[in-house]
């Protein structure tokens, strides 16, 4: 529904639980030491809008996100609401992956460890070894060529043009970038995506050759995945989503302030 027939506390309500919602995903990201730093960039966009989107003011750390943190871009750059510096790579990359790509109404980018070893590999595959990679079967798009910082929209451009209908982005040396209709989808992605990772990396150090499932074996799971995606009648992610958030109630409640 378009925000401007959207009634006002219907809107607030969207929008105030996106807030804590993306706050969340920071700090779980910083949970997992999915974050470099102070880098890298969670955003999503603004319920109601196919034009703006939540990011937060370079400078904070994960750790220490709060849904009343954020402020509001357009896809120009203006701010809409908020305070505080923008870092120019969150807008070059994010805007433009919003706007091109129908699929990403939440767009997380990180260099988390495992899944950047893998895009500064020869060939980056994640390859269908093991049964948590088979959820991202013909669900990866691989960016061919590094082209330095994302300073200007055509680099994000090209990027969502990379990314196309997928939504996994694996960027050449950089690092990956991850999309979802909504926070908890992209949220789950941007983890399973990390632990496949890890489980190859880890396997390939021992020296031995990955046993590949076979592609009759791969298909067949990925319908049984595709047939499995709520457990009655909710979905995985949103599950896995709302327990993540009551271990941040316990920890640090703060996050929804």
């Amino acid at each position: 529904m378009n925000a401007s027939i959207m009634d006002v506390p219907r809107q607030t309500e969207l929008e105030n639980r996106a807030r804590v919602d993306l706050a969340a995903c920071h700090r779980l990201g910083a949970h997992f030491a999915l974050n470099q730093g102070i880098d890298n960039h969670l955003t999503m966009l603004v319920p109601g809008h196919r034009d703006r989107f939540f990011v937060l003011p370079f400078g904070l750390h994960w750790s220490e996100v709060r849904a009343s943190d954020f402020t509001v871009l357009d896809f120009g750059g203006q701010m809409l609401s908020g305070r505080g510096p923008i870092e120019d790579t969150a807008l070059y990359i994010h805007a433009p992956v919003h706007r091109l790509a129908p699929q990403a109404a939440c767009v997380l980018h990180t260099h988390m460890p495992y899944a950047t070893a893998l895009c500064m590999l020869e060939n980056p595959r994640l390859e269908m070894a093991g049964q948590s990679a088979l959820g991202f079967y013909e669900d990866i798009s691989y960016d061919a060529d590094y082209n330095g910082l994302a300073l200007d929209y055509t680099e994000g451009e090209r990027l969502a043009r990379a990314l196309g209908s997928k939504s996994v982005l694996m960027m050449r040396n950089h690092g990956v970038l991850v999309v979802g209709r909504c926070v908890q989808q992209a949220f789950e992605r941007l983890y399973l995506l990390e632990r496949a990772a890890q489980a190859q990396v880890l396997a390939l150090s021992t020296g031995r050759a990955l046993r590949l499932i076979p592609e009759a074996a791969v298909k067949a799971t990925v319908a049984q995945f595709q047939g499995a995606v709520s457990v009655g009648g909710l979905d995985r992610a949103d599950l896995h989503f709302d327990a993540l958030k009551r271990m941040l109630d316990r920890s640090s409640p703060d996050y929804a302030g």
